[in-house]
């Protein structure tokens, strides 16, 4: 696609073709009911990007940001010299497609293009400039589905031969209104008690009784805290179309009675639909979808819960163990370990703060190390970390932060990037809404909603891993320990320095850099019992690898979506100082043939990002080691002119020094694999 002046090509967008197009009747190019055969199923939208692969094709954006597109004639050189019209339209699956072929463009004029030789970087296309023309609100729900439409013939329909993004299951793309924003329905908050330890805190739409059965989010508070400092959550999705519960939580005496109270007000809640509020939530409640989400006792207190019904220690009355759909934990402790603190297979969410001066991290407090409880889980996970949040900014009480280093984040702040995170959370996993999955695993410095605070102290690392099935392992580093055997099977040849691997787990006191200490600021594992191991190694000036090998299953990655491995810098070693910033290095694939491809992660708008730069725990700089996740669409790799052949791959290679990324630097890698979702 070419668009005059910037990209030396000719853009002419026009209305006319359009009304043309609606006079047009049904037939005879698709016959009502039935899919348009010969379409092109094509990824189009995305963001275009400085270096190769130059483009990133993407499914979620937010309204107010720009939205472009690209084709890849150096993959398609037939499409080179043809015209073609652009058309961004509401969603439609195949069948509705194929009842309603019309293209009616939701800006109101589609976009005329001519295609140039010169892959993405010459083609490129804005879709919306951001500027307002186009809303992502769909009222109490999250994401306007579209599809963007090449019509190659021109006539104003889909038919045989033309281009889609869409147009099937899955939309083109998610426009996403502002994720801080406040939902369209009216919270209402009603306060009662049920007895000892049963206080709650309700909310939910004030025309819930025509809402039908809504999921419910139960909030357990942590030790000293209180059941009604939860509006920012119970507002927020009340007015989503959520029901929430805040609770008393016992917590003075531990997290096994915080538990407790969890399951009991669960209970209590779902036994008494009828009465309270004067019965308006009765048969509007959908006990099979519960999301539990607890902060510090009570953090690890939902997990704890979870744990005594999966082992037949606790059985609930209104609801079984498949009804929880989510377990989200805000900066949880972990006083009883793996045997009893485990989420197990459901989905699990954790939530750090590395200003926390009370669940703290430091290598000295087992008990204080977050990280332990999101590496438990076995089923799908997620984390968000960020810089600067103290232990009390995520809750709306009248207490202090209990925050301790640099560049602290208020509670507004904090409680604007938690709506922004919330939200596509509570919608994938309890509405099964997938518009918002993307805020879970893209990287904050290139993704990020509209309303977040946009000062330089904001930092956010996330992490994210599918299931089992959705994931084929290269290197975990838990299965064949020694350094040049991958888990699953394969030869790994390197040439970093100072390799280590084992149990990421910081085994000394403090954070302080030490040369018998490799896994120095590892907060993953906790007792032995915790299987979590990485590797870690450096490099410094020059130009070095690591070569994971394939063995035979994993060789043909056409069925993968991405690479994704995840990383981070190691804290306080001077390699890390040194660098105070991101860290970038290079990712290659090379197939049997010997045809190689290469990127940057850098490429995608952010690097490894260094540890919070917080003192204590030791001497130093740099508190506990900040993993992220970092994943590649496998397709990325076959931009542009490259033969690479993703049936028969031979390896997966690290590159770092000069010619990759940065010069120098010590990291952490872990979970190396091909990944679906």
């Amino acid at each position: 696609m070419k668009i005059a002046p910037v990209c030396a090509a000719v853009l002419v967008a026009s209305a006319a073709p359009q009304a043309l197009a609606q006079a047009l009747p049904a037939g005879p190019h698709a016959p009502a009911g039935r899919a348009i055969a010969g379409l092109v199923h094509e990824d189009v939208a995305g963001r275009a990007l400085a270096r190769f692969p130059h483009f990133d094709f993407v499914q979620s954006f937010y309204a107010g940001l720009a939205i472009e597109a690209a084709v890849d004639t150096d993959r398609h050189p037939s499409l080179v010299g043809q015209t073609a019209d652009v058309w961004l339209c509401a969603h439609r699956d195949a069948v509705g497609w194929g009842a309603s072929p019309v293209l009616v463009d939701v800006r109101g004029a589609f976009q005329t293009v001519t295609f140039a030789s010169g892959g993405v970087q010459a083609n490129l296309l804005t879709l919306d400039n951001g500027l307002g023309a186009l809303s992502g609100d769909v009222g109490a729900g999250l994401g306007r589905a579209l599809d963007v439409v090449i019509d190659m013939d021109r006539d104003g329909r889909l038919s045989t031969g033309d281009w889609v993004d869409g147009a099937d299951s899955t939309p083109g793309l998610w426009l996403l209104a502002p994720t801080t924003q406040q939902g369209p329905l009216v919270p209402v908050e009603v306060l009662y008690s049920g007895g000892t330890w049963l206080g709650q805190d309700l909310y939910y739409p004030s025309n819930v009784a025509s809402l039908g059965e809504l999921p419910l989010v139960v909030v357990s508070h942590g030790n000293g805290h209180n059941y009604q400092w939860y509006d920012h959550i119970g507002y927020f999705l009340a007015s989503y179309g959520y029901v929430v519960m805040s609770h008393q939580n016992n917590t003075v005496p531990g997290t096994e009675t915080a538990s407790t109270t969890t399951l009991t007000n669960t209970d209590y809640l779902l036994s008494n639909l009828a009465t309270i509020a004067g019965g308006v939530l009765d048969g509007h409640v959908d006990r099979h979808r519960i999301m539990w989400i607890g902060h510090s006792r009570g953090g690890e207190g939902v997990a704890r819960a979870y744990d005594r019904i999966f082992d037949g220690q606790y059985a609930p009355v209104n609801y079984v163990l498949s009804d929880i759909k989510l377990i989200s934990s805000i900066a949880p402790t972990d006083f009883q370990g793996n045997a009893n603190t485990n989420p197990h297979g459901v989905p699990y969410h954790l939530w750090t703060g590395g200003a926390d001066s009370d669940v703290n991290g430091c290598a000295s407090c087992n008990i204080c190390q977050t990280f332990h409880l999101h590496e438990r889980a076995t089923g799908a996970r997620s984390s968000i970390s960020l810089h600067g949040v103290g232990h009390g900014a995520f809750h709306a009480g009248t207490g202090g932060l209990f925050a301790t280093g640099p560049c602290l984040l208020t509670r507004a702040d904090t409680h604007a990037i938690m709506k922004a995170h919330l939200l596509p959370l509570a919608e994938w996993h309890l509405k099964g809404n997938p518009a918002g999955r993307e805020v879970l695993w893209r990287q904050w410095e290139s993704f990020q909603s509209p309303g977040v605070p946009t000062i330089s102290c904001v930092t956010v690392d996330l992490m994210h891993r599918g299931t089992t099935a959705q994931r084929g392992v290269i290197d975990d580093f838990e299965t064949n320990s020694a350094i040049d055997q991958s888990s699953s099977g394969g030869a790994v040849i390197w040439d970093v320095q100072n390799p280590a691997a084992g149990r990421l787990d910081d085994v000394d006191s403090d954070f302080t850099t030490a040369v018998n200490e490799p896994m120095n600021g590892m907060t993953f594992s906790g007792s032995v019992a915790d299987a979590t191991s990485g590797m870690v190694f450096e490099w410094t000036g020059v130009d070095r690898s690591i070569v994971f090998e394939l063995v035979p299953g994993l060789t043909d990655a056409s069925a993968w979506r991405w690479l994704s491995f995840r990383a981070c810098q190691v804290t306080r070693s001077t390699l890390t100082t040194s660098q105070s910033g991101d860290l970038d290095f290079s990712v290659r694939l090379r197939d049997v043939n010997g045809v190689t491809s290469t990127i940057a992660i850098g490429a995608y708008g952010g690097g490894i990002e260094e540890p919070y730069q917080r003192t204590g725990c030791g001497t130093g700089a740099g508190w506990a080691n900040e993993w992220e996740t970092i994943r590649i669409p496998l397709a990325d790799f076959t931009r542009g002119a490259s033969a690479l052949d993703l049936t028969q791959l031979s390896s997966v290679d690290l590159l770092f020094g000069p010619s990759a990324g940065d010069a120098q630097g010590r990291i952490g890698l872990d979970e190396l694999e091909f990944a679906r979702d």
